[in-house]
């Protein structure tokens, strides 16, 4: 593997030009990123179609298919992930969203199922795995009974056929898919990824997104101050230009987005959240919109369990794609959500609001748009 290519070399550079920190627990990590560089570019090619219909030699040693990254919050797992994809010698990868792969899984599946070729799990798993050796997944997260049910399946196929993964998660993986029900249905896939992956804790406590916060996207607390905030903002990024609704056709569903022009979109909490939306009406969003003004976050007690998850994916969502968030909340974002048992998931959600508020952060979204 060329210098170039080399994960840590590409680190260290960025340290001293001054755009990361030097960091002892994730150069740990990234030492252990570039060790699976150097695997993955000792492995020999095979074609997509070889990849198909033939497999790979059970690997027979304990973490020798990928690493799992976990810690805290704004701790630079994923800064480390994009560092380590855009330097992987594999060109056969793909950096997804979770919440994004388990739709179209979910969804190749249900083709597999009416087409009645063999058992529906592992077709799909070759699939995958004629196309890609290296699969990032970034904030990984199980939140549901469905995804639950299959990831063991899933990925102990990929496993099987020489698929490597790395992951980044803020949970270790005894507390994945906490409280869930029939959790104890999930405990072998939590054996599979501890027997499989190499585990790696990113410890510390600072959460480096914090720094970046300046506010002027993030208008607090509510009240007529900040809706008289949020439409003027409204009106400078738009401009006056016509502003209509906007329906987005979602797997045969309509999500209503009662404000938009352009590549822009306006909507209430409560409109998007409040009710019976799924992670890829979320998506949907993310794809349609460069900018979403979401007006008026409440403050999320436990009873409102539901909508504070809805709210973590639309933020994912958006996070993900690299899209810009401009809204109104009932508090700074780690007042939204302090108790009940997805207040943890939620710091997540928080760190993230947080560097979304920043001037960086606008930059950056700027820079994506073409």
């Amino acid at each position: 593997m060329s210098e170039e290519e080399d994960v840590i070399r590409r680190y260290r550079r960025l340290v001293r030009e001054g755009a990361i920190r030097d960091d002892d627990a994730q150069r740990a990590a990234v030492e252990k990123l570039r060790f699976i560089q150097h695997r993955l570019a000792a492995m020999p090619r095979r074609s997509g179609i070889a990849r198909i219909f033939t497999r790979r030699r059970r690997r027979s040693e304990s973490g020798d298919c990928g690493i799992y990254l976990y810690g805290g919050v704004g701790r630079g797992k994923s800064m480390l992930m994009d560092l380590f994809f855009d330097t992987a010698p594999e060109p056969a990868r793909r950096r997804v969203h979770f919440h994004a792969f388990m739709q179209e899984i979910h969804g190749s599946i249900r083709r597999a199922r009416q087409s009645g070729g063999g058992h529906p799990v592992e077709v799909v798993a070759a699939e995958v795995s004629g196309r890609t050796r290296l699969l990032c997944f970034d904030e990984f997260q199980v939140e549901n009974i469905a995804d639950a049910m299959i990831l063991g399946q899933l990925f102990g196929a990929l496993f099987r056929d020489g698929v490597t993964m790395v992951i980044t998660s803020n949970r270790p993986p005894d507390e994945l898919y906490k409280d869930g029900l029939n959790r104890d249905l999930f405990l072998p896939s939590i054996e599979l990824l501890k027997e499989r992956l190499d585990l790696h804790e990113i410890a510390g406590r600072e959460d480096y997104r914090l720094g970046a916060a300046e506010g002027g996207r993030y208008f607090s607390p509510l009240g007529p101050e900040s809706d008289r905030e949020m439409e003027a903002a409204w009106r400078m990024a738009t401009s006056r230009s016509d502003v209509q609704p906007q329906v987005l056709l979602v797997q045969g569903r309509e999500v209503c987005i009662p404000r938009a022009t352009g590549r822009m979109g306006r909507v209430g909490f409560e409109e998007v959240c409040g009710s019976a939306h799924g992670p890829a009406d979320f998506l949907a969003i993310a794809e349609a919109f460069d900018t979403v003004f979401l007006d008026r976050i409440p403050r999320l007690p436990p009873a409102r369990r539901d909508a504070a998850k809805r709210f973590t994916t639309l933020v994912d969502a958006l996070y993900e794609a690299r899209r810009g968030l401009v809204c109104s909340a009932d508090g700074e974002p780690e007042e939204l959500c302090p108790k009940g048992d997805g207040a943890f998931a939620f710091r997540r959600t928080a760190s993230r609001l947080h560097e979304m508020r920043s001037e960086d952060w606008r930059l950056a979204t700027l820079e994506g748009v073409s």
